[in-house]
């Protein structure tokens, strides 16, 4: 299952050339994770309060492949591709009319308060997949 998240390219998000910022791409697809974890049902919150338990993202490789400008009509496509006890691997795209203008492949992996690996209560893992 794709999840999508819509994003609008405000002036912030531009540099002097009136693209989107490369780094800015790599907040609007935090933003597209998060919204596909709070739509399974997850609240990250009380995840993290009752069972100390955070994620947090481990590698991002990248694709810059076309330009997003000032007042663009985005979407953030978010796909779990891979999922084990401590981590996921989730594809994700961000389009313009269909286009992909960015892609990443992102794992996140689960961590403690101590930032050590954790695995996932099985009730959450069967809420991602």
């Amino acid at each position: 299952m794709t999840h999508k998240f819509p994003v609008r390219v405000y002036y912030e998000d531009t540099d002097l050339a009136g693209i989107v910022y490369y780094a800015n791409y790599l907040k609007f697809i935090e933003r597209g994770r998060t919204e596909w974890v709070r739509d399974q049902g997850i609240d990250q919150a009380a995840l993290r309060d009752e069972d100390g338990i955070v994620f947090a993202v481990r590698r991002v490789e990248a694709d810059y492949l076309a330009p997003a400008k000032f007042d663009d009509e985005l979407v953030v496509e978010t796909t779990l591709e891979q999922m084990t006890g401590v981590r996921m691997i989730c594809r994700q795209e961000v389009k313009r009319a269909g286009e992909v203008l960015f892609s990443a492949l992102v794992t996140v992996v689960a961590i403690n308060e101590n930032g050590a690996p954790a695995r996932l209560p099985a009730s959450i893992r069967r809420q991602l997949h």
